[in-house]
């Protein structure tokens, strides 16, 4: 457990707005499109849609699921613009967050708490009113959860952050079965579980890659406080586990022969960078030949042909 105060930013980077002259039009929508971090919400629709067609058993009504996906991209977004507003301090003083547009001064923290607050409050009423209420409250949870738990409590005091933060990034799967069903499932369950294991072994190589950024700040991402050798057998279990809830929904009933090939053929080529990654990591490897985003870059592979996977298998039973 750590807490480390950050000076608010480095020398030479400005966290006050620019000059009205030097932020042109467009430049400023690009930036606040960038608040709400698109590629990250990429992901998010991508296990949000395919539930849908799981538990539509079949093609669910498509202005459902424009309207869930416009609510759940408003939600995520608005969740990302307030991380972007607190991490605003920690964002200025690593490389990877450097161009982000509270740090170069294209948007103003008011601005960007503004921009986060509305963008949560009209998803909410977004999904109550064209989706449903149960979707609203889980997509405003993942929202709370993101925001106060993840960023506020965990991130900068425990190298537990994205294990237990990473609750809110598996919030859109449940949220796709409940905008088709206006209920809960056990399969919607087990996806969750699926997505809570990916996340670690997911994000921890990325960590691994940027440790020297987070241990600048303070924030106690496991790669910082641990060697790749305890960080790799931690990405090794996660990756079992999560292998082994994925293959759930098949003996349970909810999904037949392609999904579970998928799993099968996805997760085995899994573990396997997984238990290579280790490998390098007990070998003392480090430095561009340790390799360790091939796995994370395989990470959003195999979620996204899991999930398609998800999609496509009601089709062929």
């Amino acid at each position: 457990m750590c807490v480390t105060a950050v000076e608010s930013r480095p020398a030479g980077v400005a966290l006050t707005p620019s000059p009205v002259g030097q932020r042109p039009f467009g430049a400023r929508i690009k930036a606040f499109v960038a608040l709400t971090k698109p590629r990250i919400i990429e992901l998010l629709l991508i296990t949000t849609v395919p539930v849908m067609f799981l538990a539509a058993q079949g093609v669910p009504d498509l202005w459902l699921v424009v309207t869930t996906t416009i609510g759940g991209y408003l939600s995520a977004g608005g969740a990302n613009a307030l991380n972007m507003y607190i991490d605003r301090d920690i964002d200025a003083l690593m490389d990877r967050t450097s161009q982000r547009p509270l740090v170069t001064g294209m948007v103003s923290p008011r601005e960007c708490l503004a921009f986060g607050i509305a963008l949560g409050v009209i998803s909410t009423v977004w999904f109550g009113l064209l989706v449903n209420w149960l979707s609203a409250a889980l997509a405003l949870g993942a929202l709370l959860f993101y925001v106060v738990v993840y960023t506020m409590l965990l991130k900068r005091r425990t190298a537990q952050n994205i294990v237990w933060g990473g609750i809110a990034g598996c919030m859109p799967v449940l949220i796709g079965w409940s905008a088709v069903t206006d209920s809960m499932s056990w399969a919607a369950v087990i996806l969750f579980a699926v997505i809570f294991f990916w996340t670690p072994p997911h994000y921890w190589p990325l960590s691994m890659k940027v440790k020297d950024d987070y241990a600048r700040v303070g924030v106690p991402m496991l790669p910082v406080i641990a060697s790749n050798r305890v960080v790799a057998r931690q990405i090794v279990i996660y990756s079992w586990v999560m292998v082994a809830v994925s293959l759930l929904l098949t003996p349970l009933g909810y999904t037949g022969w392609f999904y579970t090939l998928v799993a099968l053929l996805t997760g085995g080529f899994w573990l396997w960078e997984a238990h290579g990654l280790q490998n390098r990591a007990k070998s003392g490897v480090t430095g561009a030949k340790l390799k360790e985003m091939r796995l994370f870059h395989w990470s959003i592979t195999y979620v996204s042909l899991l999930f398609v996977a998800v999609a496509v298998d009601p089709f062929l039973r």
